[in-house]
């Protein structure tokens, strides 16, 4: 009898873990980074944490207390840095289900810990239990997604993500607003904190009845759970031509390509792990050093410092602006499979840039109202192109260029640098606004338009359409950090890796094997 899952084949399968698995982990991720940045301005908020009240200080004392603030709401990035880090030890040993229950189950942890606090060091150790969790979920899922979905609807499926986690963080702004009213009690903090266990938790629940990714089973030897797998995920039957060419494919990848180590990540070899780790860094980094993170978990404070507006206003107009990102996050969705990855990461350094360039300017002009309600308009089109170009896609790119044997150490990297730069982010980004006020915004365009644009052009090949395996032939064929780009664009789109290439992979991996003998 075939394999089901809950009754559920093929496309009713795939929908299935999209909502039962994707969208838990990816709603959290959107709201965990949202929701504390703006609770820092109600009444029961600062009279818990006292220490972080920036209205009650001296004027001397406002750089502590900025540099204070900017740590607890990063305290959470930090524990997901070493929660993705783990993953890079752990990830192929428990397997992509296994890794993400646990890290939603220790998420649920830090949650707990962290809505009942009743001081500041409790609220931290909650924040960075939590975050060490999610890290662990951020890492896998990217991973897991991709190794489950076909090379035609990858991109589509994957960036879903983006979505998710725009639609977490208009969740987070809406419902802050709407508790601010009655922000004179704990429980305007305290439930915004607390309901993201319901989110977390519903993936620590529903994770282990999903199918493991055929590719890890197929690496850990187990090919008739791995054929069962994709069997139902494709609704194939199990002496399908189709379903044994794709094991076959997977099995090919697996017989070269199952031998790595970490460290074999810090040099390139044949394989050009190091290269590959670099992109996937780039890409993980890409998504926080755009900017975003200076301005989201900030928004409503900016906009009372800069654009004059009162608390309310200026919550408005951040759940605005998280609800405008959610509407245009499936753009996304239904350009990346077409445009391709490469050109879509260059639009959202453009666009990106060219607003942050722009906001800083307009923003400069203090007493011009209409200055003021262009820079908006800009602070808009940022939160347009983020989700398109730089949200979800960075985390396919991750996993997409990295190699079976070395895929969830690569993608936990990619993630490690994403949390590392969050964290960098939202540490300095209180202390940039108050030293160096609307000049901080040209911080960021600078990063996107001078560091991230050409990095994208000349250095990021198109992965767009094309299996895995083919993938790793384009790195393999490489020879500098610019042959990739070139590489792709003649390399015909195949299923297999090349049979020239698959003979000189092998005598290349036999010598090695000899000499470290």
């Amino acid at each position: 009898m075939a394999k089901q899952y809950f009754g559920l084949r093929g496309k009713a399968l795939n929908a299935a873990l999209i909502w039962a698995v994707i969208l838990p982990a990816f709603l959290s991720f959107g709201y965990f980074n949202a929701a504390a940045g703006q609770l820092l301005e109600l009444n029961s908020w600062t009279e818990t944490f006292p220490s972080i009240d920036a209205s009650t200080v001296a004027a001397s004392d406002q750089t502590h207390v900025s540099i204070l603030q900017g740590t607890v709401v990063a305290t959470y990035n930090l524990g997901a840095l070493f929660g993705s880090m783990s993953c890079i030890w752990i990830g192929d040993r428990l397997g992509r289900i296994r890794t993400m229950t646990i890290g939603a189950s220790v998420s649920v942890i830090g949650i707990i810990i962290q809505a009942s606090s009743f001081s500041l060091a409790q609220l931290i150790v909650g924040r960075v239990v939590m975050g060490l969790g999610l890290g662990m979920v951020a890492a896998t899922a990217p991973t897991w997604q991709s190794e489950c979905s076909t090379a035609e609807h990858r991109g589509a499926i994957v960036i879903l993500e983006s979505v998710f986690i725009s639609l977490g963080i208009c969740i987070a702004g809406w419902l802050v607003f709407g508790l601010s009213f009655v922000q004179d009690n704990s429980v305007a903090w305290r439930f915004p904190l607390a309901i993201q266990g319901l989110m977390i938790g519903s993936l620590a629940v529903s994770a282990p009845w999903w199918p493991e990714s055929p590719r890890w089973l197929l690496r850990h030897g187990r090919e008739q759970e791995a054929k069962e797998v994709i069997s139902a995920l494709r609704d194939l039957p199990m002496d399908s031509e189709q379903l044994i060419l794709e094991v076959a494919e997977m099995e090919g990848a697996v017989e070269l390509l199952a031998s790595g180590r970490f460290r074999d990540l810090l040099h390139n070899g044949n394989q050009r792990l190091f290269h590959r780790t670099v992109l996937a860094i780039i890409a993980g980094s890409f998504q926080q050093l755009c900017g975003i993170n200076a301005l989201a978990p900030y928004v409503s404070l900016i906009l009372k410092e800069y654009f004059h507006l009162n608390a309310t206003d200026s919550r408005i107009v951040a759940a605005c602006l998280f609800t405008f990102q959610t509407l245009c996050s499936p753009i996304g969705v239904f350009t990346v499979d077409r445009v391709g990855r490469r050109k879509l990461f260059m639009f959202a350094s453009i666009g990106m840039g060219g607003s942050m360039a722009i906001v800083a300017g307009l923003v400069s002009q203090t007493q011009n109202d209409s200055a003021l309600e262009a820079a908006i308009a800009f602070i808009y089109i940022f939160f347009a192109c983020f989700p398109i170009g730089a949200l979800g896609i960075t985390f396919l790119y991750g996993s997409e260029v990295a190699p079976l044997n070395a895929r969830v150490p690569i993608t936990a990297i990619s993630v490690t640098g994403l949390w590392a730069t969050n964290f960098l982010v939202a540490e300095v980004s209180p202390l940039g606004f108050a030293n160096i006020q609307y000049r901080y915004f040209i911080v960021w365009a600078c990063v996107n338009l001078c560091g991230f644009l050409p990095a994208f052009y000349f250095l990021f090949p198109e992965t767009n359409g094309r299996h895995l395996e083919q993938i790793d032939e384009i790195f393999l064929r490489s020879k500098s950090i610019f042959d990739p780009v070139r590489i792709e664009k003649r390399l015909p789109r195949g299923t297999a890796i090349g049979q020239a290439l698959r003979s000189d992979l092998e005598k290349q991996t036999a010598a090695a094997a000899e000499h470290r003998e």
